[in-house]
């Protein structure tokens, strides 16, 4: 019994299981535990009561669909069948279930933010003031109020450096743009009406379907492209 004359609980309780994780992943809250739960990520024991009982084999669970959202920017989906694949002894190792990787661990690291100045913008990435004024006026790159460039912009001026050594120039990538503000206008329509609601969970679950529909997005656009270009290489 506790002090309290409470049965004590076995396992941990979510509040528990925040303190492990807060260290490692800042943006982590109960609100996030209890959707990926509701996902089909996490399966923790209840009390008779109805209290979670994590173990430390959730933990580890949870501590790895973080990572992998965090690291990799997996689609929930993903994540599962790895872990279900990880968890039968009877099925293979996998990786990304026919999707190749995303952009690199750093590039997504939760927390890291970046603030650049536009000379550390171009040390940092490559590109010279011309380029980004081609960038700034497609659209694809824009500083914040104050002139600094984000995170954002720096992955965008590197990737398009590197599609620069292909031939491919900014005037080439405004049809990425117009493309993500369609997906923009789209996923608005669906996630819009929950960032209204006051409930702090409801908008907690909006960034997460945010999230994984943006996965998606990029997933399906990766696999349309492969499929468009074996169809060419096939013609």
């Amino acid at each position: 019994m506790t002090a309290a004359g409470r049965p004590q609980r076995d396992g941990l309780s979510i509040g528990a299981v925040l303190a492990q994780l807060r260290p490692e992943f800042p943006d982590v809250t109960i609100s996030k535990i209890r959707f990926l739960e509701s996902e089909g990520l996490l399966r923790p024991a209840r009390s008779p009561s109805g209290y979670r009982q994590f173990t430390d084999a959730d933990v580890d669970r949870l501590r790895y669909v973080l990572a992998a959202q965090r690291d990799h920017y997996l689609p929930l989906k993903v994540i599962k069948q790895q872990l279900d694949a990880a968890s039968d002894p009877d099925q293979p190792a996998r990786g990304l279930v026919g999707v190749d990787r995303l952009p690199t661990p750093e590039d997504f690291a939760a927390g890291h933010e970046v603030r650049m100045t536009r000379e550390e913008l171009f040390a940092e990435t490559g590109i010279d003031q011309r380029l980004l004024t081609e960038l700034e006026n497609y659209g694809l790159v824009r500083s914040g109020a104050a002139g600094f460039y984000d995170q954002d912009a720096m992955l965008v001026a590197r990737i398009v450096v590197a599609m620069g050594e292909f031939g491919i120039e900014p005037r080439h990538l405004r049809t990425f743009k117009v493309s993500a503000d369609r997906e923009v206008g789209l996923l608005h329509q669906i996630v819009g009406p929950m960032y209204r609601h006051r409930d702090p969970d409801a908008r907690e679950r909006a960034d997460e379907i945010v999230r994984e529909l943006a996965s998606l997005s990029v997933a399906l656009h990766t696999l349309l492209v492969k499929t468009g270009l074996r169809g060419v290489a096939g013609g």
